[in-house]
């Protein structure tokens, strides 16, 4: 799956709640990246690295553009300069939740508010951080991201680990990223998630019906299709283990619900593959040992997609249009925030 990671370099300003070495290595780890830019057109002139990076960065720049001509999102610095990684990840996001709740446990940093992940720049360290939470009694996931945003404060560079093969996949990243400049909310991950992945998919859609092939397009829409598909069933995975830690108490009862609601989302999982065709995408995905937060991490980048998309059509698919209602509800009291959603959510299931 996919991980496009929300981690703010400001949100270490001036805090007191967690480790010293834990600020030290977001800052280092950020201003190695940022003393390592490049200008990507002067990559290109100087014919500096291979051939198919200079073609990947060309198109980023295309892609770039056309983020800010078509799609209405900063027009800033932020993706014009390259930094080769010497590994395969910028960061690994460390997501944790109870053993009986599937809610993401929550940093809070001043600034940015709350988030539901803690990123760091070495894995070593963020499995290290993993293991000391584990101990605690918690379940958790560590999850390496190809990208984060510093929201607009820096201007950020494209990463290697970004370079996707497929166009699509390019166009999709540069355009999620960019959303976190675009609308930020403070203390709800999940809001900030879902809008900028609802960007990110509409942006592909638009940036594929100008300039890609339809073989391409083909392929991306069965993909997101799929996606889709795996999506609904890790979040109704996810409902069955809400609805089970909310109603049962008692323990022995809780472990043998969850471990079977798991095992019936594995089952499910294979009965849906054969549909497919033989992809066989999110076959390590669901290998793994899955526990609360990885469905946490799930939950706060698509649960409120639809939910977004359906805020757009409501807007004529105009985006401007659409940015001012996603600012406007991201000013709403939590409550009335989440009543909004909520009926958007249900009218898309009734819908559907």
């Amino acid at each position: 799956m996919k991980s496009l990671s929300l981690f703010v370099l400001v949100s270490i300003l001036m805090m007191g709640c967690s480790s010293v070495s834990y600020y030290s290595q977001v800052v280092n780890g950020h201003y190695a990246l940022m003393e390592s830019r490049e200008d990507i057109k002067e990559i290109i002139a100087e014919k500096k690295y291979s051939e198919n990076i200079r073609d990947r960065l060309a198109l980023s720049l295309e892609i770039r553009q056309f983020a800010v001509d078509a799609l209405n999102l900063p027009d800033n610095s932020s993706y014009k300069s390259f930094v080769k990684l010497d590994r395969p990840y910028p960061i690994w996001n460390v997501i944790a939740a109870e053993k009986f709740s599937v809610r993401a446990k929550q940093w809070c940093f001043l600034v940015v508010g709350c988030i539901s992940y803690r990123g760091y720049f070495n894995v070593q360290e963020a499995e290290t951080k993993a293991r000391e939470l584990s101990a605690e009694g918690y379940d958790v996931a560590v999850s390496p991201a190809a990208a984060y945003s510093t929201l607009g404060w820096f201007d950020d560079p494209l990463l290697s680990s970004m370079l996707y093969k497929q166009d699509a996949y390019l166009a999709g990243i540069i355009f999620h990223e960019l959303a976190h400049q675009k609308v930020y909310i403070d203390d709800d991950s999940s809001f900030n998630e879902a809008f900028a992945t609802a960007v990110e998919l509409e942006g592909v859609r638009r940036w594929l019906d100008k300039h890609g092939d339809p073989q391409a397009n083909q392929i991306y829409r069965l993909h997101k299709q799929r996606q889709g598909e795996f999506n609904t069933l890790l979040r109704t995975t996810h409902q069955h283990l809400k609805d089970l830690y909310q109603t049962e108490k008692d323990v022995a009862v809780l472990t043998a619900g969850k471990a079977r609601i798991i095992a019936e989302m594995k089952n499910e999982y294979q009965r849906l593959k054969k549909t497919w065709n033989g992809d066989t995408s999110y076959d390590k995905w669901m290998a793994r040992d899955i526990n609360n937060a990885h469905l946490a991490l799930v939950a706060t980048y698509h649960e409120l997609v639809p939910a977004f998309e359906a805020m757009l059509k409501n807007q004529a698919n105009e985006l401007g249009r659409f940015y001012a209602e996603v600012k406007r509800v991201g000013e709403l009291p939590v409550t009335e925030r989440v009543q909004l959603f909520d009926h958007l959510l249900q009218t898309v299931a009734t819908i559907e």
